[in-house]
């Protein structure tokens, strides 16, 4: 098996691009959509494995390359899954967090009033690596926890300032990139496929 030399990452959201380049090593040619200008495709699965698996062939055929995209998201156990595979389209056209966590917490309110000491949740992460030659291979990981009532901490991106681990009193948001990263469902998905690149 050839290891992995360059690779196109299938995300033109700059924070998942910031922590996919992060778990790879660091001698990979990484290629960034944003900077050779391809717009994203529409997600148009019905699962965070089908909408991996559309950025990552869209991607790879764009500029002939070996492709690694991921598709993640919240789910809410009070919310029946939601957000889901409609975590980030919550944002709204501008990628708004602050909209999309807002609209958390008030479908959680209308559901249950005193959901703040008691809920699941749990963020996905589905990584697709996909090959020009159409060769594909993908993987998942999770991480559990809960929504926290209020916004906290100032790293990460997207739902990172309400969502606590469990085992953790603190949110994503809060705690030092490097041990979020050593845990979450990134890094859980990554290690499944880590093999291609080590």
């Amino acid at each position: 098996m050839n290891k992995i030399t360059e690779i196109i990452i299938g995300t033109n959201n700059q924070g998942k691009y910031k922590e996919i380049c992060d778990l790879l090593p660091g001698n990979i040619k990484k290629y960034s959509p944003k900077e050779l200008n391809i717009p994203s495709p529409e997600e148009s699965g019905k699962s965070f494995k089908e909408n991996s698996f559309i950025k990552a062939s869209y991607f790879s055929k764009k500029i002939n390359k070996i492709c690694l995209s991921d598709d993640s998201g919240l789910e809410i156990d009070l919310l029946k899954g939601k957000p889901g595979i409609y975590s980030s389209r919550w944002a709204g056209e501008k990628n708004n967090f602050d909209l999309a966590i807002r609209k958390v917490f008030m479908e959680m309110d209308s559901v249950k009033k005193n959901w703040k000491n008691e809920n699941k949740a749990r963020f996905i992460c589905n990584m697709t690596l996909y090959w020009p030659d159409g060769k594909t291979f993908s993987s998942e990981g999770h991480i559990e926890g809960k929504i926290s009532a209020i916004k906290k901490g100032e790293n990460g991106f997207g739902y990172d300032p309400i969502f606590i681990p469990n085992g953790y009193n603190k949110t994503f948001a809060e705690m030092e990139p490097k041990l979020k990263m050593s845990i979450d469902h990134r890094f859980n998905a990554f290690f499944k496929l880590k093999k291609f690149f080590i």
